[in-house]
């Protein structure tokens, strides 16, 4: 599970073998979430100010997001995202 942001106690990874469409997940205390990356789309339950934090996050970062999902459909390393400040 290449981790690739971290930020107010989220865990923000995604993993190599996945599948369409182009999503991340969340980690929150003992919550979990997925992400669709350019819809927002959330599938899973996690408290609604994590959930606010972690949109806010991608809508700052979706192209670095979808950048990191065609390194996973490689098989390449992952870069590592700036957290939300």
């Amino acid at each position: 599970m290449p981790v690739i942001s971290r930020f107010f106690g989220i865990v923000i990874f995604m993993f190599w073998r996945e599948h369409a469409p182009p999503h991340f997940h969340a980690k929150y205390q003992d919550q979990e979430i997925t992400v669709e990356i350019e819809t927002g789309q959330v599938a899973g339950k996690m408290v609604p100010k994590a959930v606010s934090l972690i949109q806010e996050w991608r809508e700052s970062h979706q192209a670095e997001l979808l950048e990191d999902w065609r390194l996973a459909e490689q098989k390449r390393s992952l870069r590592r995202i700036a957290p939300l400040e």
